[in-house]
């Protein structure tokens, strides 16, 4: 009988486990403890009165073995039932904990990707050009990546961001490529649903941004198009894709984004045409 619940369990849980219907998992333990307490009396019977060829006379009826065999059976099921949940819970803080060290580390590299050499000398590069040249576009480019950065080291609480959050903090990161880029690339945002209650792992938009440029050539005469898309299930960026000769390999890249989102149960979609890098971000649940 032990064993008999110990495997009810085991399929219960990998195949119904309570996070997805506790009531059908309910109903399904006692259909589970109903079907081995029968197959185990008409075992029981089998080898009592055909093998043993013992008589029934004096002996309690069926009802009553089953009676008694529930009786038994279920506290057994249940003991079995508290330890998996005492385990499930011990495992569950655990993964916790492991998650938000993965977040923090998340949020180090993000951080220092941001402020590596190459973004910081670009961005002075800039900013020294427009002072001779724009002082006001100066000014502007100063907010800008004051703005960039302060979004940046605000996100230590914040595991989730509305998208709203993203890309109103993507507006400013948007135009110190602008003023760097100049013309040589286009960038749209397509709001097929609302985006208010939607939530995303800070900087995402930025960082597939930032790759885009990173992997592909953007001038005047070979524009470089981005994308993004929100609809009620991703958000979606995509771009044109004209591979840059001289690739900067640094930076976190997809696959830490990835790995971030699986740690919300969350798959990333990417599709690599020919013409086309599409990365399809789904939606987190806060």
């Amino acid at each position: 009988m032990c064993i008999a619940d110990f495997l009810l369990l085991r399929f219960l849980n990998k195949h119904l486990p309570y996070s997805k219907n506790i009531l059908y998992r309910i109903m399904a333990d006692i259909t589970g403890l109903v079907v081995i307490c029968l197959i185990i009396l008409c075992l029981f019977n089998y080898v009592i009165y055909d093998v043993l060829l013992i008589s029934e006379e004096g002996l309690p009826s069926f009802l009553v073995k089953f009676a008694f065999a529930m009786t038994n059976n279920i506290p057994i099921l249940l003991s079995f039932e508290l330890i998996y949940y005492f385990q499930s819970e011990q495992k569950a803080i655990a993964d916790s904990e492991i998650a938000k060290r993965r977040v923090l580390l998340f949020q180090h590299e993000t951080l220092r990707a941001q402020i590596n050499p190459h973004f910081l000398f670009n961005s002075l590069n800039v900013l020294s050009s427009l002072i001779y040249i724009n002082q006001e576009n100066a000014n502007k480019f100063t907010k800008a990546l004051s703005k960039t950065y302060r979004y940046v080291l605000s996100l230590t609480q914040q595991p989730v961001v509305s998208v709203t959050e993203e890309l109103d903090a993507l507006d400013s990161y948007i135009f110190l490529m602008r003023m760097r880029f100049e013309n040589a690339f286009t960038f749209t945002v397509n709001k097929i649903s609302s985006s208010e209650q939607h939530k995303i792992i800070p900087l995402t938009l930025q960082l597939l941004i930032e790759n885009a440029f990173k992997h592909n050539k953007a001038t005047e005469e070979s524009l470089l198009n981005i994308k993004i898309n929100v609809d009620s299930e991703y958000i979606t960026v995509e771009n044109n894709i004209q591979p840059s000769h001289d690739v900067d390999k640094g930076g976190i890249g997809l696959k830490y984004i990835t790995q971030q989102y699986k740690l919300y149960g969350k798959d990333v979609v990417v599709d690599h045409t020919t013409q086309l890098f599409i990365v399809k971000i789904p939606f987190i649940k806060s």
